[in-house]
């Protein structure tokens, strides 16, 4: 901090030493500082993040004051800012110091202003579009160094906060019509002040039902984790295994590339999708045996009962309720409960079945072992294109040779070659070489 400070302060004195100022405008400078602090304390949230509308204020800044003025008036705006924080107890007094390092965005349009040797008011279209760069650029250099100083981050990462330079550059529109006039009326940077007091209110709203939106997914979190209590309470293998599906399941989404929307109902649906055996009788659930007709008609009911649980909780459980739903049906058509093939299924249920019935495979059951790893990659790969998605079992390969210390199988058997027996409710797998 000690040697951007300095620089700081060495690149204002080289701006005074070019242009001293003939004078300062108190009343004009206090007001525009002001004005500024008041738009520093205002954050908002965009798609991309949470900024602050401090180019409606600084462009009058740089229009109302003397050059050589206006970073130190940024720096006093900024601490005005923190000192306020500070008060509140929401930062330690140490913390104003960085009003400096953090005031570099002013030197870049100063610099282009006394480099050019025109006064701000007077410049055209070229020069005031070269500020407005070297505003951005500089902010973003100086950052860029302070990161590599505190906390170092990528240049991509870095990369994908410039949206920030997007918002200051919509906005200096504005803070230029208010600085036109300044010299001429002074007091018209206050015309900014209802408009930052809408900024205020707009955020205070949106973070307020942010707020509210996070405590409605932590609920949804919550009783999530409590049905997969519930499931584990009633039965230790199948919550356990639902976990291990969950994990399983995130990686190969990761892999896919899904939005964190579906990798969202994804987690869910993959720690939930046996939540419907609850209300299946454990007789039957547990059974070591081969089931019967009717006892296999009440267990292929486990889906629907799963989501007409989910479905109660509302919001974006329901979805999750409709993944849950699907995650027996098979991509030839011949699943439960509703006979979907294809792409019909969504693919966060494909992903399901494929992670489920692997992970099946390779733990124990109470009516057999767990498979062996070739016979468990020859039953996923024979059924790749019947019973599973055969693009999801070819991503699925390399994740479970990463996790297995092997060499990653690269193909799936075509629709046409030889095939294991299909892999039947809650993932049982009887091969095919070992079927009388």
């Amino acid at each position: 901090m000690a040697a951007t400070t300095t620089a700081f302060a060495a690149a204002v004195a080289a701006v005074w030493a070019t242009n001293p100022p003939d004078g300062i405008p108190v009343v004009q400078t206090t007001v525009c500082v002001l004005v500024l602090a008041l738009a520093t304390m205002i954050e908002f949230d965009t798609p991309f993040g949470f900024t602050v509308p401090t180019q409606l204020a600084f462009v009058p800044l740089v229009f109302a004051v003397p050059l050589a003025i206006v970073p130190l008036a940024v720096v006093a705006a900024l601490t005005i800012q923190r000192l306020e924080k500070v008060v509140r107890g929401e930062i330690p007094p140490s913390r104003l110091l960085r009003a400096v390092p953090n005031a570099w965005f002013a030197i870049g349009p100063v610099a282009v202003f006394a480099i050019a040797h025109v006064e701000p008011r007077d410049a055209g279209p070229i020069i005031l579009i070269a500020a407005l760069a070297a505003e951005c650029g500089l902010d973003f250099i100086a950052a860029k160094v302070n990161d590599a100083i505190t906390h170092p981050a990528s240049l991509r990462a870095q990369l994908r906060e410039t949206w920030i330079y997007a918002v200051d550059v919509a906005l200096s529109g504005v803070g230029l019509v208010v600085a036109q006039d300044l010299h001429s009326s002074p007091a018209e940077v206050l015309v900014l002040v209802p408009l930052l007091g809408l900024f205020a209110m707009f955020a205070h709203e949106r973070n307020h039902r942010l707020r509210g939106l996070l405590e409605l997914n932590s609920a949804y979190r919550g009783t999530a984790l409590v049905l997969s209590d519930v499931v584990e309470s009633d039965d230790h293998y199948t919550g356990q295994h639902s976990k291990s599906v969950v994990g399983l399941a995130l990686t190969l989404a990761e892999d896919l590339g899904l939005s964190e929307e579906r990798k969202r109902n994804l987690e869910f649906a993959a720690l939930l999708h046996d939540v419907g055996k609850i209300a299946i009788p454990k007789e039957i659930v547990n059974k070591p045996g081969k089931l019967d007709p009717d006892e296999w008609t009440v267990i292929k009911t486990h889906t629907l009962e799963g989501e007409k649980m989910l479905s109660q909780v509302g919001g974006f459980m329901r979805e999750v309720g409709m993944l849950v739903r699907s995650h027996h049906e098979r991509w030839d058509g011949h699943g439960y409960p509703d006979g979907l093939a294809g792409e019909q299924i969504p693919l966060e249920a494909r992903i399901i079945a494929c992670c489920d019935s692997w992970n099946a495979m390779r733990t124990d059951r109470i009516y057999r072992k767990a498979l062996p790893l070739e016979v468990a990659l020859d039953e996923l790969t024979g059924n790749a294109g019947s019973q599973f998605d055969p693009r999801l079992v070819e991503a699925l390969l390399p994740i479970i040779a990463r996790s297995e210390g092997m060499p990653a199988p690269t193909r799936v058997l075509e629709r046409n070659e030889p095939r294991g027996a299909p892999v039947g409710f809650g993932a049982i797998v009887v091969p095919s070489r070992h079927l009388t």
